[in-house]
C-alpha cells in the first residue's frame, strides 16, 4: 500500500509519497509519479492540496444497506447518483465557509471515496478495478433544507454544491482492499458515524462499471461511494474528520 499526497511547496504544486511524518517528493504527477528527487517535506507543516484534480465527483445515494433499512428506504434496483462540481471541492485543513445564500441545517456526510486512474467508457465489472488509482477519503457536505423545499423540483444540485462542500484528501490510497475499510466520522473529536465499506450495496468496481456506461469516467475523477447512519446537522466552528485506516485523515473546520 501506498499513499500520494500532492502539497504546495514554493507556490507549485508537487507529489509525493507519505511515509510516517515525511513527504518523499517525486517529479512527476500521481499518475506517474517517476521518480523520488531526494526532497522532503513535513506532513505537518504541509500545505495540502487536493490530491487530484477532478473534472467531475460522481456521489451515491442511497447505497449501504444499514441506513436503507433504518430509514425505510427500498434497496435500489441501480446506483443513484448526483454531480458534485469542481468549486464544491475543498483540500485536506481547507476550512469550508458558511453559503452566504443559505442559512438553514448543513450536514457533514464521511464517506469513502474511488479515484480514477485511467479514463474508461462502458467498462465491464471484470474490468473496473483496473480502471481505479485508489482510493480517498469525502465529506460530502449538504444543505439539507433546500433538497425538498420547492415540491416540484428536488435541489440536489444547489444542495451538494456551495463551495467547499465536497472536501476530500489528504491522500490517495493505492494497493490496498476497498471491502476491508471502515469509515468514521468524528465531529468536534466525538465520533459520530463508524460503518464498515462492505455493507455497500453497489461496491466500488460495480459502481465503475454503472457509472461508465451512463458517462465517461476521466482520469483523476473521484466516485463519492455514499455514506451510512450517522449523518447530522453541524454548526459553524465544527471540526469534521472523516477517517479511514489504511488512509488517512482528512479534517476540515466548517465556518
Amino acid at each position: 500500500m501506498t499513499l500520494w499526497a500532492r502539497i504546495e511547496v514554493a507556490g507549485l504544486p508537487r507529489v509525493g509519497m507519505v511515509e510516517g511524518d515525511t513527504i518523499r517528493l517525486h517529479a512527476g504527477t500521481l499518475f506517474e509519479p517517476g521518480t523520488a528527487t531526494g526532497e522532503t517535506a513535513a506532513v505537518a507543516e504541509a500545505k495540502w492540496l487536493t490530491p487530484v484534480e477532478p473534472t467531475k465527483m460522481v456521489a451515491l445515494w442511497n447505497n449501504f444497506r444499514a441506513a436503507a433499512e433504518k430509514n425505510g428506504w427500498a434497496i435500489p434496483a441501480e446506483p443513484l447518483t448526483f454531480i458534485k462540481t469542481p468549486n464544491s471541492f475543498a483540500a485536506h485543513e481547507q476550512p469550508v465557509a458558511v453559503p452566504k445564500a443559505y442559512d438553514g441545517r448543513v450536514a457533514y456526510e464521511g464517506e469513502l471515496g474511488i479515484v480514477i486512474g485511467k479514463t474508461c467508457s462502458a467498462v465491464p465489472v471484470a474490468e473496473a478495478a483496473g480502471c481505479i488509482l485508489g482510493y480517498t477519503c469525502v465529506n460530502d457536505i449538504t444543505a439539507m433544507e433546500l433538497l425538498q423545499r420547492d415540491p416540484s423540483f428536488p435541489q440536489w444540485t444547489r444542495a451538494k454544491n456551495f463551495d467547499g462542500f465536497g472536501a476530500f484528501g489528504p491522500v490517495v490510497a493505492t494497493g490496498l482492499d476497498p471491502a476491508a475499510l471502515v469509515v468514521r466520522t468524528l465531529v468536534n473529536g466525538r465520533e459520530r458515524q463508524n460503518y464498515r465499506v462492505d455493507d455497500m450495496i453497489f461496491p466500488p468496481a460495480e459502481l465503475v462499471s454503472r457509472i461508465s456506461r451512463d458517462m465517461t469516467l476521466v482520469r483523476g475523477d473521484v466516485i463519492a461511494c455514499g455514506t451510512s447512519l450517522g449523518v447530522l446537522p453541524m454548526k459553524a466552528g465544527t471540526v469534521v474528520e472523516v477517517a479511514i485506516e489504511g488512509i488517512g485523515t482528512l479534517r476540515n473546520r466548517y465556518g
